[in-house]
């Protein structure tokens, strides 16, 4: 008689099982390095906001810091609200100061300017220039003013002047944005402010 020889191998069944766990595994896997890559990316996206964030911010401070008195003799500052902010200030290269307008519209932060014109000089509101420096600006969904104001006593605990504010009292400039890069998929506002005194202001 012949000995027969037992073969050693995977059944169908074995196969069918173990290609079903490796495809489990590969799923998990991939799943677990998409969340990681979106996770990043949202990550990526907030730091890019906050850096654009502080830019525009700056920008704002910069202009603010310059207030002075209009080439046509008005008052450094000519509106003083939450969420606008009209003053003068010379920016660019010539000796005329340009009237600069901050303003949020529709989740846009907006800056205009205005170059004095004519003889004698005036500011005409048709001559404003205007761009865009911020979107998803969210301060006015939350309630959380652009703009807050504090007089020259401010120390740095008392409250922020009452809106209207009068435009004279104003020694301090607060800005603070709240910005959402993408409303789909950042988890919390990221927020920036400084602080800044009108340099032509100041008495103490």
């Amino acid at each position: 008689m012949f000995n027969k020889k037992k073969i050693n191998g995977f059944t169908l069944v074995e196969i069918v099982v173990a290609l079903g766990i490796f495809s489990l595994i590969v799923l998990a896997a991939s799943s677990i390095l998409i969340t990681s890559l979106r996770s990043n990316q949202i990550i990526w996206n907030q730091l890019s906001t906050q850096n654009e964030g502080r830019k525009v911010l700056q920008e704002v401070v910069n202009d603010v810091r310059r207030a002075e008195e209009s080439s046509t003799g008005g008052y450094p500052i000519v509106l003083a609200q939450e969420y606008e902010l009209i003053f003068y200030a010379n920016i660019d290269t010539d000796s005329e100061r340009e009237q600069i307008h901050f303003w949020l519209e529709d989740g846009i932060l907006k800056k205009g300017i205005i170059n004095p014109s004519g003889n004698p000089l005036i500011y005409n509101s048709d001559n404003e220039e205007v761009v865009e420096l911020a979107h998803f600006v969210k301060n006015e969904e939350i309630s959380s003013p652009v703009f807050s104001y504090f007089d020259e006593s401010y120390t740095g605990s008392e409250d922020a002047l009452v809106i209207p504010t009068v435009v004279t009292s104003v020694h301090l400039v607060r800005v603070q944005l709240d910005l959402e890069e993408d409303p789909n998929k950042s988890p919390v506002l990221l927020h920036v402010e400084s602080s800044v005194h009108v340099r032509n202001l100041k008495t103490n």
